[in-house]
């Protein structure tokens, strides 16, 4: 269960958004802020990190489209089409202009929902993810840097590839989701029984792993939208955050190629930062919203 800042359940609910349906929770008030969740993982990810928002922010935090308990449909994928979710999500909450904070494959669609709606977005927090285009894919090869450094991810290839990862995958959903959530961080115990059963029960639902091996399917299309986007900087300040074990200063070093006004802060912690640092990465990102989550947003340097 998801709770507030005084211990009350979060509200939850569902809602048509671009030709789909999203589940959501929310709970507080103030300025609005949406948080973006990662692979293999659902809203849930952000339990820790909601009560230290809702004394002064109205939270937001969908399930993706494909993921937790969300609609799957067959297909829209691509990081684009997935914040273009968000975004009509939040214009039917009734939220005109909203902070982002994402992780993982969540910071990819938040870069792509900033970067898309830029009337709407005043600030954009970015967590540990790397962007398709610009490196991402460098890290599926086998290589003894990407093998020292932590980040040879074999799983980029295999989950490319059609129906051989379902078959393998089938029935092992468990095994795959409890070994890629604590295989990644520095504190595997943050990965708790409650966690881990609630990314499992969402995961081996009916297209469950198919919608999650889509996301990665969709890589390619990504590497192109996020080229894109970078033809126009973002005009808002973007704090980067990093794990030590993970990708670390990378995260900083990435957005500074799309943006002016960027902040880096890394973590000793592995990739999971609002599960492993939950206390930590509230104190970094709080005085970054207080500053700049009310602001209207400006335009983009070209």
């Amino acid at each position: 269960m998801m709770i507030d800042h005084r211990g009350a359940p979060v509200r939850t609910g569902r809602a048509a958004a671009n030709g789909t349906s999203l589940h959501y929770r929310t709970a507080g008030s103030g300025s609005a802020v949406v948080l973006l969740h990662g692979v293999p993982k659902t809203g849930y990810h952000w339990r820790h990190l909601v009560p230290k928002l809702t004394p002064r922010y109205t939270v937001v935090v969908p399930d993706l489209r494909g993921l937790g308990d969300s609609a799957r449909p067959a297909g829209g994928y691509d990081s684009a089409t997935m914040a273009d979710d968000v975004a009509a999500l939040m214009a039917r909450l009734g939220h005109d202009a909203y902070a982002v904070i994402g992780e993982d494959w969540g910071a990819v669609i938040g870069y792509q929902l900033a970067a898309r709606h830029r009337d709407r977005v005043t600030s954009l927090v970015f967590a540990e993810a790397l962007f398709p285009g610009y490196g991402f894919e460098d890290h599926a090869a086998l290589t003894p840097e990407n093998v020292a450094g932590g980040l040879h991810l074999w799983h980029l290839g295999f989950y490319f590839q059609p129906d051989v990862p379902e078959m393998l995958i089938a029935g092992h959903e468990r095994e795959l989701i409890t070994y890629m959530i604590k295989n990644e961080r520095s504190r595997p115990d943050s990965a708790t029984p409650d966690v881990i059963e609630e990314y499992v029960r969402c995961y081996s639902m009916p297209g469950g792993i198919r919608a999650m091996l889509s996301i990665y399917r969709a890589m390619l299309v990504d590497a192109e939208q996020n080229r894109q986007a970078a033809r126009r900087r973002l005009g808002i300040p973007v704090l980067a955050l990093g794990g030590s074990a993970f990708i670390g200063e990378r995260n900083e070093t990435q957005m500074r190629m799309f943006a002016d006004d960027v902040t880096g802060h890394v973590f000793d912690a592995g990739h999971d930062l609002a599960e492993e640092v939950p206390d930590e990465m509230a104190e970094v990102v709080l005085p970054f919203l207080a500053a700049h989550a009310a602001a209207r947003p400006r335009a983009g340097s070209r």
